[in-house]
């Protein structure tokens, strides 16, 4: 089974692929992940890649798809993915077709978390000030980051709703419910 999730930053997507990755053991492919290992392996790919992502803009496409294409062809995906954060443009979702049926694979599943983007704000402030007690703060998570990545949101990714609409493969839930709920109503998605 391959997955795709959608929403707004801070809408709680890592946390539903992290559950639904280890509930039905597919793999998490978190492009921001896979973006911050490049980062922390000091790489000029990742150094580019820290200085778009500071600045609340997207990595270019051509890149973003050669590392999720090299991510899938590993062996622990073999089982399905759960796509968090790709595609983020209708160049990408295209790519990611193409991909996939080279693959001999298809999207089952492209989940949209629709969420109150006010309560995005205090969702970030929230997160930013657990993971500096934790140890695992980002520079992306603040209000003014949030702001750029809500824009660049609306004006790249949103339209991928109406192209995964009129494939018959998107589904939204309820992302201001409870982790538990919004899990529930996924779950019930998934079948």
């Amino acid at each position: 089974m391959n997955i795709v999730l959608f929403g707004a930053p801070g809408a709680g997507k890592g946390a539903q692929a992290e559950r639904i990755s280890s509930m039905y053991g597919m793999v998490h492919l978190s492009t921001g992940e896979m973006l911050r290992s490049a980062i922390t392996s000091g790489s000029d790919l990742g150094a580019s890649a820290k200085e778009t992502i500071d600045q609340g803009n997207l990595v270019p496409d051509d890149v973003i798809v050669k590392i999720v294409d090299a991510r899938m062809d590993e062996g622990d995906c073999g089982e399905g993915v759960i796509l968090d954060g790709f595609p983020r443009t209708v160049a990408q979702a295209k790519a990611l077709d193409d991909m996939l049926a080279g693959k001999g694979l298809a999207l089952d599943h492209v989940i949209e978390i629709k969420v109150d983007e006010d309560a995005l704000f205090a969702r970030i402030e929230k997160r930013a000030l657990e993971r500096r007690r934790t140890g695992t703060a980002r520079s992306d998570d603040n209000a003014d980051t949030l702001r750029k990545r809500l824009a660049v949101y609306h004006e790249n990714t949103a339209p991928l709703l109406p192209y995964y609409l009129e494939k018959g493969v998107l589904r939204s839930v309820d992302g201001m419910r409870s982790i538990e709920d919004v899990a529930t109503q996924i779950d019930n998605l998934l079948g």
